[in-house]
């Protein structure tokens, strides 16, 4: 049994050497990392997450903005083929899905994919990974609330009749000066989280019920509209509009790790991350393809280019009547809502991992004694997401997601083999099957989700990636935990 004491905050790397590559290499011990699961600044998380909230955590922070919202700007980019392009994001979430079970039943800690990175290739590519997290996880959150202000303004046409004016719900751009819908949700979940994990969890669950009643719902109505013509220009656009729409559609699938941040607050982490991971991915990707395959048989596909609440839309269309569309709204509105409470989670848990290791602040790493919740972190990145969230529009919000996403991911897989190779005999709850093979075929369909983003995702993201190691060579480098211990 591991030690489940005070962290060993002194304890040398094993690495050694002083020179700048062995700095940049030096690897946190996966027992170190487990040793210190739970500590903070002043206190420590609570295991109080079984199996059914994490799975409930995971579907909460993947089933949301990506089909209620993305799939209006998807489907003008690959025509009914979207559906196909569903299938290839899901491929790629599925292989990165098995590797992340594997390591979060292995290595159970808050820092997802960035601690599996610290453990197996060292400390810089272990902060590019948690940069690519704090992108993935911060923005994200902003792009759902962006999404969630479009959805909000349908509801409240058809219960009362009135809109939020476009000054105060779309961003600057865009016809608007302020998104407030999307600043206040982002607040809102922060209020949530900052009460409890326990209680957090208990509200995700019930909106993630709302949820999935609300696309069944649209499915039994939507499919009453169906129309196979809509299928017979299968691919208008060809394969690179698949490609494209597949890319951006990937950040329908991004959350399912969101279980393995709360791998410190899991009552069993090595039996219960990795079938909450899996059995979350299965429910989600089901529900996906079968939204997109109605969706596009009771529309053309050309009619979604600039469509707002697109499933909305759709049910009203069919019926006749705007009844159906409020009602769907109004559990988008709901649904939507657990995803930014709880990708908002993980990423004040990733930062808490971080911070423990000295690589960003000690402010994100202190936890309130009275909550068990690491409380000034929640209320420094609700506020930032928040202000994304207020001024920036949902398109571009969804590809820097995106590519943040599908490096991380392409990293776990990398650590897989690492471990498996560095590690062999480690105790493993869950192994991917079929060897090195899948975690390979994951890295390889993350490469090819990202060269399909377009040139200017590219070069957001560089300057993000070069913004991040100028941080980490003047701050992390030398705060680091392992640093320290090493003088």
């Amino acid at each position: 049994m591991l030690d489940q004491g005070a962290p060993p905050q002194n304890r040398p790397s094993p690495q050694g050497g002083t020179g700048l590559g062995s700095r940049l290499m030096r690897r946190k011990p996966v027992e170190r990392l487990v040793a210190e699961g739970g500590h903070g600044e002043g206190g420590q998380l609570r295991r109080s997450l079984g199996m059914w909230q994490l799975t409930m955590i995971s579907i909460g922070a993947t089933l949301g903005t990506g089909i209620f919202v993305v799939l209006g700007e998807s489907v003008p980019k690959a025509g009914p083929a979207v559906t196909i392009s569903f299938v290839i994001a899901g491929l790629t979430a599925l292989f990165s899905a098995l590797s992340y079970a594997e390591l979060a039943g292995s290595i159970p800690v808050a820092g997802s994919s960035y601690s599996y990175a610290y453990a197996t290739m060292g400390e810089l590519i272990a902060w590019v990974c948690g940069w690519c997290l704090v992108l993935e996880y911060g923005v994200s959150v902003a792009a759902v609330a962006v999404g969630w202000g479009e959805y909000l303004n349908e509801l409240l046409d058809g219960t009362i009749g009135v809109t939020i004016p476009d000054v105060l719900s779309s961003a600057p751009g865009e016809g608007g000066v302020i998104n407030l819908p999307g600043l206040i949700v982002v607040l809102l979940a922060m209020v949530f989280l900052l009460g409890g994990a326990k209680e957090s969890a208990t509200a995700n669950t019930i909106m993630v019920i709302v949820k999935i009643a609300a696309l069944v719902l649209f499915c039994t109505i939507g499919f009453m509209g169906f129309k196979s013509g809509n299928y017979s220009d299968f691919m208008p656009l060809g394969t690179a509009g698949v490609s494209a729409a597949a890319a951006s559609l990937f950040f329908s699938y991004i959350g399912f790790d969101a279980a393995s941040t709360a791998g410190e607050e899991a009552k069993n982490p090595q039996r219960d991350l990795p079938r909450a991971i899996m059995l979350s991915l299965v429910i989600v990707t089901a529900l996906y393809v079968l939204v997109a395959a109605v969706a596009v048989g009771a529309w053309n596909w050309k009619d979604f280019e600039g469509s707002e609440a697109t499933l909305a839309a759709i049910m009203n269309d069919v019926t006749g009547q705007s009844m159906w569309g409020t009602i769907l709204a109004a559990g988008a509105v709901i649904s939507i809502a657990s995803v930014v409470l709880t990708v908002l989670y993980g990423q004040t848990r990733v930062l808490f991992a971080m911070s423990r290791d000295g690589l960003v602040p000690k402010a994100f790493g202190k936890v309130s004694k009275k909550t068990g919740t690491p409380r000034v972190n929640t209320v420094i990145v609700s506020l930032f997401c928040a202000a994304l969230a207020s001024v920036i529009p949902l398109g571009k919000l969804v590809d820097a997601t995106s590519i943040g996403t599908l490096f991380a991911f392409g990293l776990v897989n990398i650590a897989v083999i690492v471990l498996r190779r560095t590690r062999p005999d480690m105790p493993r709850t869950f192994r991917v099957p079929l060897g090195w093979l899948f975690p390979v075929l994951g890295f390889g369909f993350c490469a090819y989700n990202m060269f399909s983003l377009d040139s200017i995702t590219w070069v957001v993201f560089g300057v993000w990636m070069a913004v991040g190691l100028v941080f980490y060579f003047l701050y992390g480098m030398r705060r680091s935990r392992l640093a320290t211990a090493e003088k």
